[in-house]
């Protein structure tokens, strides 16, 4: 090995053993094998050389090449488990220290509220049922008995997906109604569960968000009647707003996969927010009996069996449950608001000990 070749080989490898970080490993690299580097350099002179020297000298700088190349990974890698190695250190928490007073972790209160409607529905008998996010046309709306026409069904409320191979098409869906149409699918009534989970509409405002949660209740059955529905949903909510004499008024509506239908609304006073209080009503769900064509979409028969079915938003009963003014504030992840709204983690929802 020629003189120039092997100083640079030593200066390279003592550089290197000498590298404390990442920025230096990478400036060495570069010094030698980068376009402009030492190496890079003694190669590009091969072409001024007669044959035989060329031969030579070119077996000489490919070793070396090979060599350092080698040799500059491997202290990359040294380099890099060190920094990973001191960063773990760095980071690591110790969790038997008590958390400083004031900043222990809160459930988020969509989190709270799912476990507290679980809680009240589950010692009602209900098992809780999911579904996927993306959810094709027919079980989103042609099963639950919507029209073509219908409004739910433009771009302008619904995100749609490119259609399946089949040519179905898919949508985020709206509302979990499509677990329901699942559930009926593929189990034999009698039926009792609820669909808590995400769903997703094209809106946003103070009161309104693209992605929001959702929980419905369905239950069939023999001889299911309106009597039903209206005491599972006055318990509920006496229980979920720790009113024993909450004020509950069933009011006729229209949706296409109930009939009849109506809202639910409850004793409130529009001047000072208070839950069961003053002669005024709030809106705060929606239910009725399951229509006879959703449960023959689904290959049951009505005339055997009924039910009925439910839905509310999770976030809106929340706001009103903890006085929060604006529903964008749950997806801002303000520490502060957090630790404001938020409950302690240890403290499990047993709001069905209330019954």
């Amino acid at each position: 090995m020629s003189d120039d070749v092997s100083i640079l080989r030593q200066e390279c490898l003592d550089a290197l053993a000498a590298a404390s970080g990442h920025r230096q490993w990478d400036e060495i690299r570069v010094s030698v094998l980068g376009k402009s580097g030492r190496l890079t350099g003694l190669l590009k002179q091969l072409g001024r050389m007669d044959a035989s020297e060329r031969k030579l000298r070119g077996a000489q700088l490919n070793r070396l090449r090979d060599e350092l190349t080698r040799a500059i990974e491997a202290r990359g890698d040294e380099l890099e488990a060190a920094a990973l190695d001191a960063r773990l250190i760095a980071e690591c928490v110790d969790i038997s220290v008590p958390v400083p007073t004031g900043r222990r972790g809160g459930i988020h209160p969509v989190s709270q509220a799912v476990e507290e409607i679980t809680a009240i529905f589950g010692a009602m008998g209900f098992a809780i049922a999911e579904g996927p996010d993306i959810e094709t046309d027919w079980h989103n709306f042609s099963a639950l008995n919507t029209p073509e026409h219908h409004s739910a069904r433009t771009d302008h409320d619904t995100f749609y997906l490119p259609a399946e191979a089949d040519g179905r098409n898919r949508v985020l869906r709206t509302q979990t109604s499509g677990v329901q149409i699942r559930t009926m699918l593929g189990n034999e009534p009698p039926i009792r569960i609820i669909a808590p989970g995400r769903t997703y509409r094209a809106d946003h405002d103070a009161t309104h968000s693209p992605m929001f949660h959702q929980c419905e209740g369905l239950v069939v059955d023999r001889n299911i009647t309106l009597g039903h529905l209206k005491g599972c949903l006055i318990e509920f909510l006496r229980v979920f707003f720790g009113k024993p004499a909450l004020p509950v008024r069933f009011r006729a509506s229209y949706f296409p996969f109930t009939e009849p239908s109506m809202e639910v609304d409850i004793g409130w006073s529009r001047k000072t927010g208070e839950i069961g209080g003053g002669e005024d009503w709030l809106e705060v769900l929606g239910a009725g009996m399951v229509h006879p064509r959703v449960l023959a979409n689904c290959g049951l028969d009505p005339e055997e069996w009924q039910g009925f079915a439910f839905g509310m938003g999770i976030e809106r009963l929340s706001m009103l449950k903890n006085g929060i003014p604006d529903l964008r504030s749950f997806y801002e992840s303000d520490v502060r608001w957090l630790q404001h709204y938020g409950t302690d983690p240890l403290t499990p929802a047993l709001l069905h000990e209330g019954f």
